[in-house]
């Protein structure tokens, strides 16, 4: 999606009440990030308020294809517009990285991860909001949770272990439908308690927290022995004998 237009959902109630339910579940998992290197990348920027005030640092990556929007406002610029898969940050740069509406809109979600696994510390966690394959958000388009690609948690866990990452934990949010009905709005808590206290498999989104493997299998071809025969010495008949016999 286009930037403007996540901007505009995030600007609506529904998009309000969106953000909060998805913050307390990246709460959860990340009660502070003091001292810590934050990158967001994605369109991140309505998630990152919870940690720019007592982080080291706090900065939004956004995707050329999406375009990017000036962060915070009125402050210095926190966030720019580079290439997701080769991002403008040396090895092990940054400690925690939020992934918001990026893996199901990028066209190489693989690629994207191992960029994201170079630049995250060797001690270092990331968190993914990503679509629920199951849930009623995916099922609209009104919603940037519409588009893309949704994601089961089979598909994730896949996804994450093919490049290099350990799933640590496991929510969900947005339980409601999304229906900007005010009644609906103003019971959104209570369908998320409700949710979460039967597991039930509809949320609409997944916030899965994942580290960084460190230490990695790595394949290696085992050479097959190839057998050569041996050659048997043969006799060869001196020349003093040849003579002999003549």
């Amino acid at each position: 999606m286009d930037v403007i237009d996540l901007r505009d959902f995030y600007s609506q109630r529904l998009g309000v009440v969106a953000r909060q339910l998805i913050n307390r579940g990246i709460r959860a998992r990340w009660p502070d990030a003091a001292g810590q290197r934050v990158l967001g990348l994605g369109y991140p920027t309505p998630y990152l308020g919870l940690f720019r005030e007592d982080s080291e640092r706090c900065i939004a990556f956004m995707p050329a294809a999406q375009g990017v929007l000036k962060w915070p406002t009125g402050r210095p610029a926190l966030a720019s517009l580079i290439d997701e898969f080769s991002m403008p940050l040396p090895d092990a740069a940054v400690d925690r990285i939020l992934l918001v509406h990026a893996l199901e809109m990028s066209d190489d979600p693989e690629r994207l991860l191992r960029e994201v696994w170079r630049v995250l510390a060797p001690s270092g966690r990331l968190i993914a909001v990503i679509p629920n394959r199951r849930g009623v958000w995916t099922r609209t388009d009104n919603t940037p949770f519409g588009h893309g690609r949704p994601y089961s948690r089979a598909q994730i866990t896949q996804l994450l272990r093919q490049t290099w990452f350990t799933p640590a934990a496991w929510g969900e949010a947005l339980f409601l439908p999304p229906v900007g009905n005010s009644w609906f709005l103003r019971s959104a808590m209570a369908w998320e308690r409700v949710g979460a206290a039967l597991s039930l498999p509809f949320a609409g989104v997944h916030v899965v927290e994942a580290t960084k493997q460190v230490y990695r299998a790595i394949p290696v071809g085992r050479e097959r022995a190839r057998l050569i025969p041996s050659l048997e010495p043969a006799l060869v008949p001196s020349s003093t004998a040849t003579r002999d016999k003549a």
